[in-house]
């Protein structure tokens, strides 16, 4: 009887494990500054050619200058898992260990820089376009942090053009996304089956718009001119700051002060969504490492205790506030909720981040989880965001999504 009851749970819950979409794990408290990037040195959502390489790198603060080892597993569009197998998608083999890694030099804070590069002596190549998830894990086989990446092939032209909405009620505040595609090597069978497009603003994975179909074809071409289909809300420009000069005051740093560890306290930020738009230049979301004093920012740069800070109004008071941006994945978690202090009253928040320039930005996080970018920040159509296309496709018969065409679009001449 048990053993019936066990086949039967089973046989329940294999399916959803096997159609359960992968989640990112965020890394422990002593791994920071996660850059994952292609032939560039911006640290943003890693979108690269099959025949890019691919850099990791991290730091770990321990100082015990441990091993890490790291594997990659290939997913289907939807980050379900593939029924391919590793010999169909890597050229080589994974589970090895990190080997290049320098210690950090004239620092307060000590940590080790870990580089991965791929393809290498090991791992020799990705052989095929798609989702990808890269794994870390320690000296012990667990796990300590993963990152998606995706990897794809120019086999179709991808036209991206950033408009106003047509909604009324929302042509004040919406960006509409509109595509076209079409390719000279592939000829698209069944397209409304087999292609499916994603739309990503600001390298921001948690709001992208996926499984978006053709709204009709002309030939070989797939034209997308939908309205509430491919609109993002335009939010507002970041908040930024920089403390490239440790020891000195910078952008939007207020003052700072050594204890065993610099800290630097920033000017505290103000909600903007019932002010008007204001244009100001950011990198959406992005951060680069920096320091001014420094030949090798990776290794020279320091770690800086920064004090963020959100005056509070009576729309935020019963609200979670959270900080977030590239630096961190855009995750929300209790590492980057505020707290309300009533004696400034503001909402503060003190993370520990390597020198250099970041974007960031408050979000607010209802009960369930929802986030909520426009309740501080605003929703503005006039904002300068950055839209990333992939375009995936599943011939009939075929066994995974590949990627067939990338482009990258922005709203900074954006038109009705």
């Amino acid at each position: 009887m048990r053993l019936k009851l066990t086949i039967h749970i089973i046989a329940f819950l294999l399916p959803l494990f096997l159609f359960a979409q992968v989640e990112e794990t965020n890394p422990p408290d002593y791994i920071k500054t996660i850059n994952f990037r292609g032939n560039t040195n911006e640290n943003q959502l890693p979108i690269l050619n099959i025949s890019d390489p691919i850099t990791l790198e991290f730091d770990a603060l321990n100082g015990n200058e441990d091993d890490f080892y790291y594997k990659i597993k290939y997913y289907n569009r939807d980050w379900t898992s593939s029924v391919l197998v590793q010999s169909e998608y890597l050229n080589g083999f994974d589970n090895q260990r990190i080997r290049e890694y320098e210690n950090s030099f004239n620092t307060y804070q000590i940590f080790s820089h870990y580089k991965l590069t791929i393809p290498n002596n090991q791992t020799r190549g990705l052989k095929v376009s798609g989702n990808y998830m890269l794994f870390i894990y320690d000296n012990n086989s667990e796990l300590v942090f993963s990152r998606k990446f995706m990897l794809y092939e120019s086999l179709a032209n991808v036209g991206v053009v950033v408009k106003r909405t047509r909604d009324m009620e929302t042509i004040e505040t919406k960006q509409r996304v509109e595509l076209i595609v079409d390719s000279n090597r592939l000829q698209f069978n069944n397209p409304l089956q087999t292609v499916n497009a994603v739309i990503i603003q600001n390298n921001n994975l948690k709001t992208a718009i996926t499984n978006i179909k053709p709204q009709y074809t002309l030939g070989n071409q797939l034209v997308y001119k939908y309205d509430s289909e491919t609109s993002f809300w335009g939010g507002n420009e970041y908040f930024f700051f920089e403390n490239k000069d440790v020891r000195g005051a910078n952008n939007n740093v207020q003052f700072i002060d050594l204890k065993e560890l610099y800290h630097n306290y920033m000017y505290t930020n103000v909600s903007r969504a019932n002010q008007p738009y204001t244009y100001n230049p950011d990198i959406n979301g992005n951060y680069v490492i920096n320091n001014l004093d420094a030949t090798n920012p990776d290794i020279e740069a320091d770690y800086v205790w920064m004090h963020f800070s959100l005056k509070a109004d009576n729309s935020l008071k019963d609200k979670n506030i959270h900080v977030y941006g590239s630096f961190n994945n855009y995750s929300i978690d209790d590492s980057t909720l505020l707290t309300y202090d009533a004696s400034k009253n503001a909402f503060t928040k003190n993370i520990l981040l390597k020198q250099g320039f970041y974007n960031y930005k408050y979000v607010a996080v209802d009960s369930l989880g929802n986030i909520d970018e426009g309740l501080i920040s605003g929703n503005f159509w006039q904002t300068e965001n950055s839209y990333k296309v992939l375009i995936y496709y599943r011939d009939l018969g075929a066994r995974y999504d590949r990627i067939i065409g990338y482009n990258e679009g922005t709203s900074v001449n954006i038109s009705n």
